[in-house]
Order: C-alpha cells, then sequence, then structure tokens
C-alpha cells in the first residue's frame, strides 16, 4: 500500500518505513505526527481524492529537525560596482513513514525505541602500545637531513650611462 501526501507545497509518494525530508513541521524528536492531506491512496484497489482522501492519514515519527544546504544567491551589475550577495538554508524536518491509515483509524504503532549505545571494553593494554608505534614510525631526522637549497645569487643590473 501506498500514499501520496502534500506538505508544505510539495507532494511525496510515501510507503511505510520511507524516511523522507519535508519542510519543517512541528513536532518533538520521537513523537508521532500525522500527515492529513492524503491526496491518492494506492493499493489494490486506488482511492483518488477530490483534491484529498475523507478519513485518510498519514502516520510518521519525526527522526529530527536540522538544516538544509546552503544556497547562496549572488547578483552582480557589471561596470555598476553593485553587487548583493544573500544566502539562506531551508529548515528540514526528517520523517518515517510508520503506517497509512483509513476510515479516521488512530496510529496502533508508536514511536520506534532509540538503540543504546554500547561503549567497548578496553583490551589488555594493547591500544595504549599502538600510538607509540606511531609516534616512533616518524621520522623527524629525514627532515633535518635534508639540506635547504642554497639560493643563486643574484644578478647586478647594469649601470645607465
Amino acid at each position: 500500500m501506498f500514499a501520496v501526501i502534500k506538505t508544505g507545497g510539495r507532494q511525496y509518494r510515501v510507503v511505510p518505513d520511507d524516511v523522507l525530508e519535508i519542510g519543517k513541521i512541528a513536532g518533538d524528536v520521537g513523537t508521532i505526527v500525522q500527515l492529513g492531506e492524503v491526496l491518492l491512496v494506492g493499493g489494490e484497489s486506488p482511492i483518488l481524492g477530490t483534491p484529498t482522501v475523507a478519513g485518510a492519514t498519514v502516520a510518521a515519527e519525526v527522526l529530527q529537525h536540522k538544516r538544509g544546504p546552503k544556497v547562496i544567491s549572488f547578483k552582480k551589475r557589471r561596470r555598476k560596482n553593485s553587487r548583493r550577495k544573500r544566502g539562506y538554508r531551508d529548515e528540514i524536518t526528517v520523517l518515517r513513514i510508520t503506517e497509512i491509515l483509513a476510515d479516521n483509524a488512530k496510529p496502533s504503532i508508536g514511536p520506534r525505541p532509540k538503540k543504546e549505545k554500547v561503549a567497548k571494553p578496553a583490551d589488555d593494554g594493547d591500544e595504549a602500545v599502538k600510538p607509540a608505534k606511531k609516534a616512533a614510525a616518524k621520522k623527524p631526522a629525514a627532515k633535518a637531513a635534508a639540506k635547504p637549497r642554497a639560493k643563486a645569487p643574484a644578478k647586478k643590473a647594469a649601470a645607465k650611462k
């Protein structure tokens, strides 16, 4: 099953477990938000909306809020001493689609639990030995052994008469 949703003036085709970046929407990280403007619900018998499908929503989990890449607008009028440089970065929300709902159904899937980072135990002290070997591998004597080039004597300009 898939759906076509509209948010932020753009349309997206989504299926469950899709991750997509859309314009910033309200919602804390880790919460479930419902996107209500569903234009099409596809599957065995597709349902077209006029303009939206009544009672259909898409549930999505907010993964993060971030900013997009820099966009720089530079304008110059030649020979006029006129320049203008402006830039901006879009605010973006990253979503994971959890489920596509029809007939005013409520989301049944909650946010996924976050994976905890497991600290790796220190081994027998081999890590302390490795940086020492790397430091010993560098050869500062090689730099000292290289002779600097002697400058060629400057030519004297001939005296003008």
